[in-house]
């Protein structure tokens, strides 16, 4: 509203639906339509390859800084779209067999936490995570997915409740304790809580075991051993990097985001914590990513996926919690929902079971 208050002849959306639900982007692709058939221009930047078939009249396909293409969005399609996007066809279909679920291995009950202004960001929150699934945390963004993820990690001290990995309390322990328990996390912002960006690749792959051997031997780092270990995992995940000695800073964000997963998944955890794991990559990097998660549920480890991307919890989850105003409010399996109701419970409209809110 503002834009056009201006008087914009020309708008430009950059990821406008990243926080919205189904509903809402619905709506907005109505308004954009509008808006062009007034005579406004509109540029829309986005890796929703669904919303570019549905609202755009052409494409114009960059990778690595260059245009790669131009085409009519009438004569394209996704799969074309796609592997113009990484330069390698590309699977949308996550190929995965039936869980085989096993022990509890993270349980929250009644969590509550507030705000430093003294509003309740988790509200009561209480889910579990088994051993040999995925569970996905859907919600529209703000709902305390972030405070959600920081409080299991240690990031963030609760005010009651209780949080448990294999039957041990976790709640309020500091992140290195935690980590030392087997778990994992992929954070949401790889740049402020996954890396240090001028520090090496080498260095990074080490950043919570740094202090134990064989990494360390009397108070004093084994940069060899560092090296060798830092160079297994970039051969094995696939980070492009020129050098393991490369600053961080310099990786693409598909390189710097297998990085973060080369390091959280040889830790070998019982539980990983995947926050946002595909922000802001290609086709080709979200791929893999998903694979990699799906691996590690098939090894029979728990797996906590929060994101804002619908498609991504519907093919990647065994089981969905949608998560509003810091509780969940409804709990359903993908083969069992759509992507409408999920969009009402993520606006408060619907509650467990369906019924609607009075």
């Amino acid at each position: 509203m503002k834009t056009l208050y201006r008087g914009a002849d020309t708008l430009i959306f950059d990821e406008p639906t990243a926080v919205l639900t189904p509903q809402e982007i619905t709506e907005l692709m109505a308004i954009m339509k509008r808006l062009v058939a007034e005579g406004k221009s509109i540029i829309l930047i986005t890796h929703k390859l669904k919303e570019i078939m549905q609202i755009s009249d052409r494409v114009t396909i960059i990778r690595r800084g260059k245009v790669i293409d131009t085409v009519n969005t009438a004569e394209t399609n996704p799969n074309e779209l796609a592997e113009k996007m990484v330069g390698r066809g590309v699977t949308f279909k996550v190929d995965k067999k039936a869980p085989e679920v096993g022990e509890t291995v993270l349980e929250l009950k009644d969590v509550n936490s507030k705000s430093k202004d003294g509003v309740s960001v988790l509200d009561g929150l209480s889910f579990d995570v088994k051993a040999g699934e995925i569970l996905g945390i859907a919600g529209v963004d703000g709902n305390g997915q972030s405070e959600l993820i920081q409080a299991i990690t240690g990031l963030r001290k609760i005010d009651s409740g209780s949080i448990q990995v294999s039957g041990n309390e976790i709640a309020n322990l500091s992140p290195r304790k935690i980590t030392e328990m087997n778990v994992s996390h992929i954070p949401e912002d790889r740049h402020k809580h996954g890396l240090v960006l001028d520090f090496s690749v080498s260095e990074n792959m080490v950043l919570e075991t740094y202090y134990k051997s064989p990494y360390n031997k009397n108070g004093f780092m084994q940069n060899d051993v560092i090296d060798k270990y830092a160079e297994g995992l970039v051969e094995q995940f696939d980070v492009r990097t020129p050098s393991i000695q490369t600053k961080a800073r310099s990786l693409s964000g598909g390189n710097q985001q297998k990085a973060i997963i080369a390091r959280e998944i040889d830790k070998d955890p019982t539980l990983l914590i995947a926050a946002q794991p595909t922000r802001g990559l290609d086709v080709g990097a979200i791929e893999f990513v998903q694979k990699q998660l799906i691996a590690q549920r098939d090894k029979g480890k728990a797996v906590l996926l929060i994101s804002f991307e619908l498609d991504e919890i519907m093919n990647v989850s065994d089981r969905i919690a949608v998560i509003y105003e810091g509780k969940i409010v409804g709990e359903v399996f993908p083969q069992d929902t759509n992507d409408q109701e999920l969009g009402l419970m993520m606006a408060g409209s619907l509650k467990r079971g369906g019924k609607a809110v009075e």
